[in-house]
Protein backbone atom coordinates (compact mmCIF):
# COMPACT_ATOMS: atom_id res chain seq x y z
CA UNK A 1 0.00 0.00 0.00
CA UNK A 2 1.24 3.66 -0.92
CA UNK A 3 2.04 6.12 1.85
CA UNK A 4 -0.87 8.04 1.23
CA UNK A 5 -2.76 4.60 1.39
CA UNK A 6 -1.52 4.31 5.06
CA UNK A 7 -2.34 7.54 5.91
CA UNK A 8 -5.81 7.47 4.80
CA UNK A 9 -6.45 4.25 6.16
CA UNK A 10 -4.60 5.34 9.35
CA UNK A 11 -7.13 8.46 9.16
CA UNK A 12 -10.41 6.47 8.97
CA UNK A 13 -11.52 6.64 12.65
CA UNK A 14 -11.05 10.49 13.53
CA UNK A 15 -13.08 10.95 9.79
CA UNK A 16 -15.87 9.36 11.39
CA UNK A 17 -15.40 11.20 14.34
CA UNK A 18 -15.64 14.62 12.19
CA UNK A 19 -19.03 12.97 10.75
CA UNK A 20 -20.60 12.80 13.65
CA UNK A 21 -19.27 16.62 15.47
CA UNK A 22 -22.73 18.66 15.80
CA UNK A 23 -21.07 21.38 13.33
CA UNK A 24 -21.05 18.83 10.36
CA UNK A 25 -24.15 17.03 11.36
CA UNK A 26 -26.05 19.72 11.21
CA UNK A 27 -24.43 20.65 7.43
CA UNK A 28 -25.38 17.37 6.39
CA UNK A 29 -29.07 17.82 7.70
CA UNK A 30 -29.55 21.53 6.67
CA UNK A 31 -30.45 22.84 9.89
CA UNK A 32 -27.02 23.91 11.56
CA UNK A 33 -27.18 27.15 13.50
CA UNK A 34 -26.89 29.99 11.11
CA UNK A 35 -24.31 31.65 13.85
CA UNK A 36 -22.58 28.29 14.13
CA UNK A 37 -21.74 28.59 10.08
CA UNK A 38 -21.14 32.22 10.33
CA UNK A 39 -18.00 31.87 12.61
CA UNK A 40 -16.80 28.83 11.62
CA UNK A 41 -16.93 30.60 7.75
CA UNK A 42 -14.89 33.70 9.10
CA UNK A 43 -12.35 31.33 11.13
CA UNK A 44 -12.39 29.18 7.52
CA UNK A 45 -11.71 32.45 5.37
CA UNK A 46 -8.43 33.01 7.73
CA UNK A 47 -7.39 29.39 7.65
CA UNK A 48 -7.41 28.93 4.17
CA UNK A 49 -5.41 32.70 3.76
CA UNK A 50 -2.75 30.60 5.26
CA UNK A 51 -3.41 27.44 3.64
CA UNK A 52 -2.45 29.75 0.33
CA UNK A 53 0.92 30.46 1.93
CA UNK A 54 1.15 27.08 2.59
CA UNK A 55 1.05 25.50 -0.40
CA UNK A 56 3.22 28.81 -1.43
CA UNK A 57 5.79 27.75 0.57
CA UNK A 58 6.12 23.86 -0.43
CA UNK A 59 6.30 25.62 -4.16
CA UNK A 60 9.33 26.87 -3.64
CA UNK A 61 10.96 23.59 -2.90
CA UNK A 62 8.67 21.96 -4.97
CA UNK A 63 10.96 19.02 -7.54
CA UNK A 64 9.67 20.60 -10.68
CA UNK A 65 6.98 17.66 -11.59
CA UNK A 66 5.22 18.97 -8.39
CA UNK A 67 5.66 22.74 -8.99
CA UNK A 68 2.65 22.69 -11.13
CA UNK A 69 0.63 21.15 -9.38
CA UNK A 70 1.31 23.17 -6.18
CA UNK A 71 0.78 26.42 -7.82
CA UNK A 72 -2.90 25.37 -8.81
CA UNK A 73 -3.70 24.18 -6.11
CA UNK A 74 -2.70 27.61 -4.60
CA UNK A 75 -4.65 29.11 -7.22
CA UNK A 76 -7.75 27.13 -6.43
CA UNK A 77 -7.73 27.78 -2.87
CA UNK A 78 -7.42 31.55 -3.61
CA UNK A 79 -9.92 32.02 -6.79
CA UNK A 80 -12.41 29.19 -5.96
CA UNK A 81 -12.33 28.27 -2.48
CA UNK A 82 -12.21 31.64 -1.17
CA UNK A 83 -14.89 33.12 -3.80
CA UNK A 84 -17.50 29.82 -2.16
CA UNK A 85 -16.52 31.69 1.63
CA UNK A 86 -16.78 35.21 -0.04
CA UNK A 87 -20.20 34.32 -1.99
CA UNK A 88 -21.69 32.38 1.37
CA UNK A 89 -20.17 35.40 3.94
CA UNK A 90 -23.23 38.08 2.40
CA UNK A 91 -25.98 34.91 2.80
CA UNK A 92 -24.73 34.66 6.32
CA UNK A 93 -23.90 37.95 7.60
CA UNK A 94 -20.41 36.91 8.32
CA UNK A 95 -17.55 39.28 9.05
CA UNK A 96 -14.54 38.07 6.82
CA UNK A 97 -12.45 41.29 6.92
CA UNK A 98 -12.97 41.91 10.77
CA UNK A 99 -12.41 38.47 11.85
CA UNK A 100 -9.76 37.29 14.20
CA UNK A 101 -8.32 33.60 14.73
CA UNK A 102 -9.19 31.36 17.44
CA UNK A 103 -7.20 29.21 18.82
CA UNK A 104 -8.02 26.12 16.83
CA UNK A 105 -7.41 28.48 13.59
CA UNK A 106 -4.36 29.83 15.13
CA UNK A 107 -2.92 26.24 16.07
CA UNK A 108 -4.16 24.46 13.00
CA UNK A 109 -2.13 27.33 10.92
CA UNK A 110 0.69 27.39 12.67
CA UNK A 111 1.34 23.73 12.64
CA UNK A 112 0.48 23.51 8.73
CA UNK A 113 3.05 26.65 8.25
CA UNK A 114 5.74 25.28 10.35
CA UNK A 115 5.66 21.62 8.91
CA UNK A 116 5.66 23.38 5.08
CA UNK A 117 9.35 24.27 6.27
CA UNK A 118 10.19 20.44 5.37
CA UNK A 119 8.95 19.54 1.56
CA UNK A 120 7.77 16.10 2.72
CA UNK A 121 6.86 16.99 6.03
CA UNK A 122 4.50 19.96 4.35
CA UNK A 123 2.70 17.52 2.26
CA UNK A 124 1.96 14.98 5.36
CA UNK A 125 0.84 17.82 7.53
CA UNK A 126 -1.68 19.11 4.75
CA UNK A 127 -2.91 15.89 3.13
CA UNK A 128 -5.78 15.76 5.70
CA UNK A 129 -7.27 18.66 4.85
CA UNK A 130 -7.38 17.70 1.30
CA UNK A 131 -8.11 14.07 1.41
CA UNK A 132 -10.31 14.56 4.80
CA UNK A 133 -12.77 17.24 2.92
CA UNK A 134 -12.78 15.71 -0.27
CA UNK A 135 -14.14 12.30 1.60
CA UNK A 136 -16.81 14.32 3.88
CA UNK A 137 -17.77 16.07 0.77
CA UNK A 138 -18.37 12.58 -1.27
CA UNK A 139 -20.27 11.25 1.74
CA UNK A 140 -22.19 13.74 2.65
CA UNK A 141 -23.59 14.29 -1.17
CA UNK A 142 -24.88 11.06 -0.90
CA UNK A 143 -27.70 12.40 0.94
CA UNK A 144 -27.34 16.17 0.45
CA UNK A 145 -28.86 18.77 2.54
CA UNK A 146 -32.25 19.91 1.19
CA UNK A 147 -30.77 23.74 2.39
CA UNK A 148 -29.25 25.41 -0.95
CA UNK A 149 -26.76 27.06 1.08
CA UNK A 150 -25.31 23.98 3.04
CA UNK A 151 -26.08 22.12 -0.20
CA UNK A 152 -24.06 24.87 -2.32
CA UNK A 153 -20.90 23.73 0.52
CA UNK A 154 -21.70 20.14 -0.29
CA UNK A 155 -20.86 20.03 -3.35
CA UNK A 156 -18.10 21.89 -3.45
CA UNK A 157 -16.01 19.63 -1.57
CA UNK A 158 -17.92 16.55 -3.44
CA UNK A 159 -16.83 18.02 -6.53
CA UNK A 160 -14.88 15.38 -8.93
CA UNK A 161 -12.30 18.19 -9.43
CA UNK A 162 -11.36 18.98 -5.92
CA UNK A 163 -11.37 14.76 -5.23
CA UNK A 164 -8.73 14.78 -7.82
CA UNK A 165 -6.87 17.88 -6.40
CA UNK A 166 -6.76 15.27 -3.17
CA UNK A 167 -5.68 12.98 -5.37
CA UNK A 168 -2.81 14.24 -6.56
CA UNK A 169 -1.63 15.65 -3.12
CA UNK A 170 -1.91 12.36 -2.34
CA UNK A 171 0.48 11.00 -5.19
CA UNK A 172 3.05 14.28 -4.36
CA UNK A 173 3.05 12.97 -1.16
CA UNK A 174 4.51 9.34 -2.13
CA UNK A 175 6.47 10.65 -4.78
CA UNK A 176 8.50 12.75 -2.10
CA UNK A 177 8.91 9.68 -0.19
CA UNK A 178 9.26 11.72 3.37
CA UNK A 179 10.15 9.14 6.34
CA UNK A 180 6.76 7.14 6.88
CA UNK A 181 6.74 6.96 10.91
CA UNK A 182 6.94 10.93 10.75
CA UNK A 183 4.58 11.32 8.08
CA UNK A 184 2.00 9.44 9.96
CA UNK A 185 2.85 11.57 13.02
CA UNK A 186 2.14 14.64 11.48
CA UNK A 187 -0.85 13.26 9.50
CA UNK A 188 -2.39 12.00 12.78
CA UNK A 189 -2.00 15.34 14.22
CA UNK A 190 -3.05 17.36 11.38
CA UNK A 191 -6.28 14.60 11.43
CA UNK A 192 -6.70 16.10 15.17
CA UNK A 193 -6.65 19.72 14.12
CA UNK A 194 -8.90 19.06 11.67
CA UNK A 195 -11.54 17.84 14.47
CA UNK A 196 -11.12 20.75 16.74
CA UNK A 197 -11.42 23.19 13.87
CA UNK A 198 -15.22 22.17 13.63
CA UNK A 199 -16.11 23.61 17.24
CA UNK A 200 -14.47 26.97 17.08
CA UNK A 201 -16.38 29.41 18.65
Amino acid sequence: MSLAGELERAGRELLEEQLEHPTVRGIAAGDLAEDVFRSWLEQDHLFLLDYVRVFSRLAWQAPAAHLGDLVDLAHTTFHEELRLHRDLSGEFGADLDGAVKGKACEDYTNFLLDSAANYGDGLAALYPCMWGYSTLGRLLAEDPPAEPRYRRWVDTYADPGFAGLAARCGQMLDEAAPDPARAMLLFREGMRHELAFWSVP
